[in-house]
């Protein structure tokens, strides 16, 4: 009987730990006497039983229970993950893990939507300190760029509380990292995989000689030569304008002999960027992945204690997508096909400190930095209302994009109590002054400065023009378009920097059954962001003589804008600044809050927590043209009107109220909660200027508009928690959430050839639905199942949004809200052998149709269809030290694919992914 005690063992332990990250608990409260919640206990081994079984997964119990009574013990509707649940499934990023939490979606792999609420709706903090966003167009930040072994929890928090920024809508993620362990620690990783896409030689191009750690040489650069001569000529290097500033150097020149030496500098310009662009075919390396850590603790006399963790991870990977895009009405004529090559690498690095006083004070102290980099290599092949596929002519565009996304946080926390210990060694004097503290009142504190910077130092898009097999729309024949702008170069710097401090107070207060906590404290954010892209062109005029030179495929790109053929003067090849470059805004946000809160337990069976929070927001966004040198078009407006329009300023306060019933009803631990809460949601700092924009995820031209205003939201929450026995638990959630003034896209008007959105404030919009989750060990089926346990969650909602009148003609006035699913749905089925060496998950993820583009002036609306990712991974645990893995994802082949009227207007193939590593682990 013991034997057979001590072999299940680990498939409990296993399943507490899968439980803290799915919001249940193997290590579920037991009732006392009084009926009060106790944390549980474990039961140890006696001296003379054999634990070996349960070493693999007993060493991160400690991190499990915390999870699971933080979750319980939280006064408002917390779900959590573990790392250890993480590991298990198989996700190497945060926004892959965030999938398994009830509600939430995954958008472009990298953007959460909480409860049918997009990307804006939700805000993403690291150990609780707001940072900054690396992507290009929106403050959000994109959650694969943090990869998994960093994080030691993700918390999703959705129902707001005073302590939290006003700034909520469908939740707050807060990404915990890795903390300094209790004694030495040593981790290393190397994995290896590969996708069913990626098959044979690669498209690629010339980069550089640090491609391989994800940063440019700077071969790819903007020339400081070039910059300066567009200095010299005011920003104007047309012909007309190089001449205007010649004559101006040298009265004496002549307007023949001046437009003659223009015409000269300005090809002359044209040589300095990088025209290295001619396509290579490479042999893909597999996947590698790369992390090691190293940590320990020291005990500093009896009290002090002092710990570090120091780590560090590189991957690189090559994948190869096929996107297929149709127009709904003309599906078989109008047909875009792009196949695209991206080598992306990674690389992180932390370092953690941590100094502790007895229980009574804390100081830790975080510094990471993330690189994650995409090179780009892509051919689109397309057909138009201009050229369509029976006409036997089309387009063909050549794209390399190399972008580079950089992230620094330094970070400092502190928490601080004045206990018998430190009681103890303080002079008599000062315990006289703080003696009246009770010992639990605590002071936490936080200090965070963080960077993020992209850089694009050279997007290239090339426009050529087909011949093509009228039937296949194969291309038969290519050449470089006969215009100006054939050659397209986009140099772009995003840098955004984060300030946040603040500090709170709790207070303990207990008297008869009651036990309150009064909070207060207050929080400063402030953030700069400049967005500076810088365009430029080259492409034949109507003065060439010899078109012959222009023929050719990518492949022969290189050599049609060579030096020569560009020096040429027979060939026309004009070099120009393109736009008027008020893509590039500057922006800027402050913000500072003052909170209060209280928290009142009564008896042990009801709790309410309410609060308020004051905060006093301002933000500006200002349009900015890098490249004006003249009085008339500054690079900044002065026009008071102009610039008060794009500032904002608002001071508002905030109410919240939770209230919990805790008692034993149908289970060994039952919580009954409800919440309330008002909130805002503001719109992007891009968002906000006349900055017009093209969106990397959609190819959509996007237009700002200044007079957007924050949509206000009312929350409403009901959760019921059932706790038994054996690690069994169910959850069941009822959520609503009233918008005014919603932030939405919607279609603008636009030429023929180009889609463009424009962000307004829909009139009113609502979500509602319910949450279902659970975990259940199958023992009951026999014994052959004790080995087998079941978790998942289904979340069925309902959404609707009311155009209004600020909505450029859209085809449904009333529609559901942009990426808003009928139902989420996440299974996992998990197997851990009796002898503690194999554990085995299967993952099954799938999300209703949701709306993706709203429709205008008739044309209907986009829905992308439901995708069902099914992933299986299985661990093998040979020592107590080393674990092997090995991993599929994506097994049944699932496309993405976007439907309006029956009609699949986008199609791509992610594949299946297979991955194997090595672990060792002390």
């Amino acid at each position: 009987m013991k034997k057979a005690a001590i072999a299940r063992t680990p498939l409990a332990l296993a399943i507490s730990l899968i439980l803290a990250g799915h919001q249940g608990s193997a290590l579920a409260q037991e009732v006392g006497e009084d009926g009060a919640p106790q944390r549980p206990a474990i039961e140890t081994p006696a001296d003379n039983e054999v634990i070996d079984e349960i070493v693999a997964v007993g060493r991160s119990l400690s991190a499990a229970e915390d999870l699971i009574n933080e979750r319980m013990d939280d006064s408002v509707v917390v779900d959590l993950l573990g790392a250890e649940a993480m590991s298990r499934l198989g996700d190497s990023t945060v926004a892959a893990a965030l999938r398994r939490v009830p509600g939430l979606t995954l958008v472009n792999d990298k953007f959460i939507y909480v409860r049918g609420l997009g990307e804006r709706y939700s805000s993403t903090s690291l150990n609780g300190s707001q940072i900054p966003s690396p992507d290009l167009t929106r403050n959000v930040i994109p959650l694969d760029i943090f990869p998994t072994s960093i994080v030691e929890s993700i918390r999703v928090q959705k129902a707001w509380s005073p302590e939290l920024p006003a700034d909520f809508g469908g939740g707050a993620v807060d990404i915990r990292t890795k903390t300094v362990p209790d004694a030495f620690t040593v981790e290393f990783e190397f994995g290896t995989g590969t996708n069913t896409e990626v098959s044979g030689d690669v498209l690629t191009y010339p980069g550089s000689s640090d491609d391989d750690f994800g940063t440019d040489s700077g071969a790819r650069s903007l020339p400081a030569e070039l910059l300066q001569q567009i200095a010299r000529f005011n920003g104007d290097v047309s012909v007309n304008g190089i001449a205007s500033t010649l004559r101006a150097e040298n009265p004496g020149l002549s307007a023949a002999e001046a437009f003659q030496q223009a015409d000269q500098i300005n090809r002359e310009l044209a040589t300095l960027l990088n025209r290295g662009v001619g396509l290579e075919r490479k042999d893909p390396h597999p996947d590698i992945d790369v992390r090691g850590s190293i940590g320990s603790n020291y005990a500093l006399g009896e009290l002090w204690n002092l710990g570090f963790l120091v780590g560090a991870g590189y991957e690189t990977q090559w994948r190869e997508t096929r996107r297929i895009a149709r127009n709904f009405q003309f599906p078989e004529e109008r047909t875009d096909i792009e196949n695209e090559t991206t080598r992306n690498v990674s690389i992180t690095g932390n370092l953690n400190l941590g100094l502790q006083f007895a229980d009574d004070h804390e100081i830790s102290g975080t510094t990471l930095y993330l690189r994650n980099t995409d090179d780009e290599t892509a051919i689109r092949n397309f057909f138009n209302e201009n050229r369509e596929k029976s006409d036997g002519l089309g387009f063909q565009n050549v794209r390399y994009e190399f972008e580079e996304r950089n992230m620094v946080v330094n970070q400092l926390r502190g928490t601080h109590r004045i206990g018998d210990d430190t009681r103890d060694v303080l002079p008599e004097g000062l315990v006289g002054l703080v003696g009246w503290l009770p010992t639990d009142a605590a002071l936490e504190w936080h200090w965070s400065d963080s960077r993020a910077r992209t850089d694009i130092p050279n997007q290239v898009d090339i426009e050529l023009q087909t011949v093509t097999d009228p039937e296949t729309g194969d291309v038969l024949s290519s050449a470089v378009a006969l215009n100006n702008r054939a050659a397209d170069y986009r140099f772009t710097d995003l840098d955004d920097r984060v300030e946040n401090y603040g500090w709170g107070l709790t207070y303990p207060l207990a008297f008869g059954n009651s036990f309150v906590d009064v909070g207060f404290g207050y929080e400063h954010d402030q953030k700069a962001r400049t967005y500076d892209q810088r365009q430029f062109s080259i492409g034949p005029g109507s003065g060439i003589s010899d078109f012959d030179i222009l023929q050719g495929g990518p492949d022969d790109l290189g050599s049609i804008f060579s030096t020569s053929n560009l020096l040429d003067p027979a060939n026309d090849f004009i070099f120009a600044i393109q736009g008027t470059n008020n893509q590039s805004y500057l922006a800027a946000t402050m913000t500072d809050a003052f909170y209060g809160k209280l928290d009142w337990t009564w008896n042990d069976t009801w709790r309410v927590a309410g609060g308020l929070r004051w905060e006093d927001y301002k933000q500006v966004a200002v349009d900015w043209n890098p490249l004006s040198y003249s009085i008339q078009n500054p690079q900044v407006t002065t026009d008071p009107d102009q610039l008060a329009e794009q500032a904002f300023q608002k001071d508002e306060i905030f109410p919240s109220m939770a209230v919990t019933y805790m008692g034993s009803w149908w289970a060994d631990t039952f919580q009954l909660r409800f919440g309330f809460s008002e909130t805002s949601v503001r719109p992007d700092l891009r968002e906000i200027t006349d900055a017009s924009y093209i969106d990397p995820r959609t190819g959509d031209l996007v237009d700002g508009n200044p007079g957007v205003i924050p949509a206000d939201v009312t929350n409403y929450d009901v959760r019921g928690e059932w706790f038994f026995g054996g690690g069994d638990n169910l959850t069941v959630t009822l959520f609503y959430k009233d918008i005014d003034n919603p932030i939405e896209f919607f279609e603008s008007a636009a030429s023929d050839t180009t889609t463009a959105r424009e962000i307004v404030n829909a009139e009113s919009a609502e979500v509602y639905g319910i949450e279902f989750e659970g975990l259940k060990e199958l023992g009951f089926l026999g014994d052959f199942m004790s080995s087998f346990f079941v978790q998942g969650n289904v979340t069925l909602q309902d959404s609707e949004l009311v155009a209004g009148p600020e909505a450029d003609a859209p085809t449904n006035d009333v529609r559901p809200l942009t990426g808003a699913s009928e139902y989420v749905a996440n299974l996992s089925l998990g197997y851990d052998s009796p002898n503690g060496q194999h554990t085995a998950s299967i993952g099954y993820n799938v999300f209703g149709e949701r709306l993706y583009v709203a429709g205008r002036n008739g044309a209907p609306d986009g829905y992308e269809q439901p995708f069902h990712s099914l992933d299986f991974v299985y661990s093998w645990y040979p020592t107590d030290t080393i674990t092997v893995k090995a991993k599929v994802q994506n097994l049944l082949q699932e496309k993405i694919e976007i439907e309006r009227e029956g009609v699949v207007t986008f199609e791509e193939d992610p594949g299946s992914t297979f991955a194997i590593s090595f672990q060792y682990r002390l």
